[in-house]
């Protein structure tokens, strides 16, 4: 089964590279271990399509990062080597987000476009110049967070064949927490970076339902690691992009399973979706979302919970109450 079986293989979504990588059980099991209800993993099935045209909409929960500046200026002041040297970019304006040409590409007009599938070069390292990341041919999704925020920053610059060197203060790599064993927490990383290739995205009404079910699978598990570094206007961000992924129109015809598993992602995305919309307070998107779920399996304990807690906590206790109780007698266990 796609949606139980890609949680064992994806991996941490964090590291430098496609964030694909074999994870800890424990990324997959369990996103909040201080309530039992966070637990984000298995769901019931069922075929039909959600109304995605009810989701809640990003605007109510906050916003990924701005995108580069074209027009950024060189930094004035910084770190390192890029600091007061006019050849390095400073990418947002800010001094913690740098760039630097090594080898000139084919010109601006050939830089990807936000949505493109780009292909890379990569070598991460450390200030020491310990080598934490290299992959020789990394692909993502430009502008879908699939991949440190530096990189989905600075090589939305690059123009093809371009060679460059990027300066990312932890803030856009692994922040506070770092990325263990390897990466301490609050570590710059350096960051050199080759352009290959970019071509538009394949078109989801043509994709099989298993290429879909992966990844549909990939975004929600990209949006699990945002979720687990306490970053959740980008995680409700990657569940968002699953869902349009399950949700999408198709020119091809899915097996009966292949529905059950779309259907699978779906209510787990919807269900991450709200726990995050939860730790922001934005109960009516929350709200919205458990709905959603409910919609296709009534019984759905977390949805269940969670809808409880947002009336509770807008002071509906008449409608929270049964709901609650409802959940506890499904799952007694948790109290």
């Amino acid at each position: 089964m796609a949606s139980s079986g890609e949680e064992a293989r994806s991996g941490s979504p964090g590291r430098a590279g496609t964030g694909t990588e074999p994870a800890a059980a424990a990324d997959a099991a369990q996103l909040d271990t201080a309530e039992d209800f966070e637990v984000l993993e298995e769901e019931e099935e069922e075929e039909d399509e959600d109304d995605l045209s009810e989701l809640p909409p990003l605007e109510d929960v906050g916003r990924p990062p701005a995108p580069p500046r074209e027009d950024a200026q060189p930094p004035e002041q910084g770190g390192g080597d890029a600091a007061g040297d006019p050849e390095w970019l400073d990418v947002l304006g800010n001094g913690l987000l740098k760039k630097k040409t090594l080898v000139p590409g084919q010109g601006v007009d050939s830089r990807p476009r936000k949505g493109q599938d780009v292909t890379i070069r990569l070598k991460a390292t450390l200030e020491d110049g310990t080598v934490v990341d290299q992959d020789p041919a990394l692909t993502f999704t430009l502008g879908d967070c699939d991949v440190l925020q530096a990189l989905d920053l600075c090589v939305q610059l690059l123009e093809m064949g371009e060679t460059a060197l990027i300066v990312s203060e932890a803030k856009y790599c692994y922040g506070a927490q770092g990325r263990s064993p390897d990466i301490p927490p609050n570590s710059s990383l350096t960051l050199e970076v080759e352009l290959l290739a970019a071509r538009d995205a394949p078109d989801l009404e043509l994709l099989s339902g298993r290429e879909k079910i992966r990844l549909a699978n990939r975004k929600r598990e990209r949006g699990n690691f945002f979720y687990q570094q306490a970053d959740y206007v980008l995680a409700i961000n990657s569940y968002d992009i699953a869902l349009r992924i399950a949700g999408s129109s198709s020119k091809v015809d899915f097996s009966p399973d292949e529905e059950a598993e779309l259907l699978d992602v779906k209510v787990k995305c919807l269900n991450n979706l709200a726990a995050s919309q939860l730790k922001l307070d934005h109960f009516k998107a929350a709200l919205k979302s458990c709905n959603l779920v409910l919609e296709h399996q009534p019984g759905n304990i977390k949805a269940l919970f969670r809808k409880g807690k947002v009336l509770a906590q807008q002071g509906e206790y008449r409608e929270a109450i049964p709901i609650l109780k409802a959940a506890l007698k499904l799952e007694p266990s948790n109290k």
